[in-house]
C-alpha cells in the first residue's frame, strides 16, 4: 500500500494523479487529508482517506497501518511559531511510524543545498528533517529541487498589472529551477518501483541556466509584452510576508533563506542540471502554466 501526504497540495495532487493514471496497475492507495471534500470525485472513489494532519501521530499511525511506501512532504505553514519546530513536529511522528510499523520506503520532498546551506531558514530545517528520517534506517529518497517555478504563480496578477517580476535572489546570477510536474513524476516513479534500496538524494534541476533577468526576458517573449525584474531585499521580503499574515519566525526564516541563496549559491550555476529527472524548461512552463494565469 502507498500512503500519500498533502494530496490536495500543488505537488501531492500531481503525485496522486500520476499514480491513479499508471498503466501498470496501482497498488492500494491511502491519503491523509485535512479536508477530504477538496479531493476530486475520482480520487474519493479510488482511494482510502484518513482525515487529519500527518503531524498528528494517531492520524499517521492509522494511515500507515499495512503500508510499505510513503510519499512525504512537510507543508509550509506561515503562521508557525518556529521553523525548526514546525519541521520537527511533522518528522517525529514519521520516525515513530518507521520504527514501529515498518514502512519500508519513503519518498520525501527536500531541497538542494545538503552540506552547503548554512543558516538557511526553511532550507536548513528541511535538510535536518531528511537526516532525522534517514537515521531511522528506512529506504529513503530525498527529492532535491532548487527554486520552484510555481513560486512565481503568486505574482501573476502583479505581472499582468505592472509588467514587473519581483525576486529576492540576485537578478544577474543563474538561479536553477524546477517545475513541480517533474517532482511529481520522480516521486510517482519511485513509489511504483520496489527494487530500490538504501538512502540517496535525487537532484531535480531543470535544463536552464537563467538568471532572474533572463527569466523575465523569456516571460516577455512568451506573453508578448515587456516584463522587467526588480530585486527585493530579504528585509522587504520579510516585511511583505508579515503583512500577509506570516509569523515573525516564519518570515525571518524566509529572509535567512534568501540571504543564504545569494551568499552561498547552492541554487546557482555550480549546481549541474539534471534534465533526465527534470526535463521541463522554464519557457515550456511559462507557456503551459504561467501565461494562462497571467492572461486569463
Amino acid at each position: 500500500m502507498i500512503v500519500i501526504t498533502t494530496p490536495t497540495g500543488r505537488i501531492g495532487r500531481q503525485v496522486l494523479d500520476r499514480l491513479l493514471d499508471s498503466p501498470d496497475g496501482t497498488p492500494r492507495i491511502r491519503v491523509i487529508a485535512r479536508d477530504p471534500a477538496r479531493l476530486s470525485a475520482r480520487v474519493r472513489e479510488r482511494v482510502d482517506v484518513v482525515r487529519g494532519s500527518h503531524a498528528d501521530p494517531a492520524v499517521l499511525k492509522e494511515a500507515c497501518a499495512g503500508a510499505d511506501r510513503l510519499f512525504w512532504l512537510v507543508p509550509p505553514t506561515p503562521h508557525a511559531d518556529s521553523v525548526e519546530g514546525h519541521f520537527r513536529d511533522f518528522t517525529e511522528p514519521l520516525r515513530e511510524v518507521i520504527g514501529r510499523q515498518g514502512v519500508a520506503r519513503v519518498v520525501g520532498v527536500s531541497t538542494l543545498g545538503r552540506g552547503v546551506a548554512k543558516n538557511a531558514g526553511q532550507i536548513s530545517a528541511s535538510l535536518a528533517a531528511d537526516e532525522a528520517i534517514a537515521a531511522m534506517g528506512a529506504h529513503y529518497r530525498a527529492l532535491c529541487p532548487p527554486f520552484l517555478m510555481e513560486n512565481l504563480l503568486g505574482q501573476a496578477e502583479s505581472i499582468r498589472a505592472t509588467g514587473t517580476l519581483r525576486m529576492a535572489p540576485a537578478r544577474d546570477r543563474v538561479l536553477r529551477t524546477c517545475a513541480t510536474r517533474d517532482i511529481a513524476a520522480a516521486a510517482a516513479r519511485l513509489l511504483l518501483d520496489t527494487s530500490w534500496t538504501g538512502q540517496a538524494d535525487v537532484p531535480l534541476v531543470g535544463p536552464d541556466d537563467l538568471s532572474p533577468e533572463a527569466m523575465a526576458q523569456v516571460l516577455s517573449e512568451v506573453i508578448g509584452r515587456p516584463v522587467n525584474t526588480q530585486q527585493t531585499t530579504s528585509a522587504d521580503y520579510k516585511a511583505t510576508m508579515v503583512r500577509f499574515g506570516a509569523s515573525e519566525a516564519w518570515a525571518q526564516g524566509l529572509a535567512d533563506m534568501t540571504d543564504s541563496l545569494n551568499d552561498q549559491g547552492y541554487y546557482g550555476a555550480t549546481s549541474p542540471s539534471t534534465p533526465e529527472t527534470a526535463p521541463t524548461t522554464f519557457r515550456q512552463w511559462c507557456e503551459d502554466v504561467l501565461k494562462p494565469a497571467i492572461t486569463d
